[in-house]
């Protein structure tokens, strides 16, 4: 199984001048805990978590975005994707297409095709203790 089985194709997202109550909105609306935030050419800029609307302070995305960013190809296993998610400490990953972004793999996406009876072969735990 690889990322583009079990991937969010249609993500949301936010452009840096997004002001954060509307971000905070944006998620709850969508039942999501994090958005991209990318240019008006569809670079990604960083990501917009829940974390991050509670640990950091500012008025707009780009104020409170999380610049470093994981990605992975439409082709990435999701076991591999698992093991990044757990080595890093994150919870969702950007799928990257030839130039753009083409979907998002959370951990939620992982338990789903777990709990459908697809086989995600994992070899790390991916849990929070």
């Amino acid at each position: 199984m690889i990322a583009r089985d079990i991937m969010t194709r249609n993500v949301i997202t936010a452009d840096a001048d997004t002001p954060v109550q509307e971000l905070a909105q944006r998620l709850l609306a969508n039942g999501v805990s994090g958005v991209p935030v990318v240019d008006r050419s569809g670079k990604i800029l960083g990501v917009v978590s829940e974390a991050d609307l509670l640990a950091k302070r500012g008025k707009l995305a780009r104020d409170i975005m999380s610049a470093k960013i994981f990605t992975v190809r439409e082709d990435a296993s999701v076991e591999d994707i698992a093991a990044l998610m757990n080595a890093e400490k994150i919870k969702r990953v950007l799928v990257v297409g030839e130039k753009e972004l083409a979907g998002i793999v959370s951990r939620a996406d992982i338990v789903r095709a777990i709990a459908l009876g697809d086989y995600v072969p994992l070899r790390t735990p991916v849990y929070d203790l």
